[in-house]
């Protein structure tokens, strides 16, 4: 089984429940965050970890009601570690580095943490809220840092119900090419 089976049965198997007190499945949300990153002219490992940066909560049981979550799923960090078998990190550090860039952005842009939807309201308190000027230092030597606040942004914008975009199978090529 290749890489991109593996994915797309991940996808087959989970994808088509609710993305977590959003309005979209969490394949909706995965190829919507991958559209907007191809829009933004965005390199193909980035598209790459756009479709794929939430992952990590295919690969965990999590409660499906988002009120029920008492603690952050770490959902960035299962997914990174499963993506940095197959990736390069270029694919698997934004994953990985998505949620802190929430966090980067809430405790940086005045106007961000206004847009968050609900959902994200919820988790980012869960996730340890806006980062202190300590952590936003330190975000700010990672390597991938600005590729993981492109890959928050489009997240952001992926939650539209009813939004037209590629299907999962028109990302095998790119997942193949990607993938080591």
């Amino acid at each position: 089984m290749s890489i991109c089976d593996d994915i797309f049965s991940l996808y087959e198997r989970g994808g088509a429940a609710a993305y977590f007190g959003e309005r979209v499945s969490m394949t909706e949300h995965a190829l919507q965050t991958a559209y907007f990153a191809q829009l933004s002219k965005a390199s193909p490992p980035l598209v790459v970890a756009a479709l794929l940066h939430d992952i990590g909560h295919l690969l965990e049981a999590v409660p499906d009601d988002l009120a029920e979550w008492t603690q952050d799923a770490r959902h960035e960090e299962i997914g990174a570690r499963w993506l940095a078998k197959h990736f390069p990190a270029s694919v698997s550090e934004p994953v990985r580095l998505h949620v802190p860039a929430k966090r980067y952005l809430c405790a940086t842009d005045k106007d961000y943490s206004g847009k968050l939807s609900s959902a994200s309201v919820h988790t980012l308190k869960l996730q340890g809220g806006p980062m202190s000027p300590a952590e936003v230092g330190q975000f700010e030597t990672h390597e991938h840092f600005r590729d993981a606040l492109a890959l928050r942004r489009w997240d952001d914008q992926g939650k539209v119900q009813g939004l037209k975009t590629p299907p999962l199978r028109d990302y095998r090529a790119l997942i193949e090419e990607v993938s080591r």
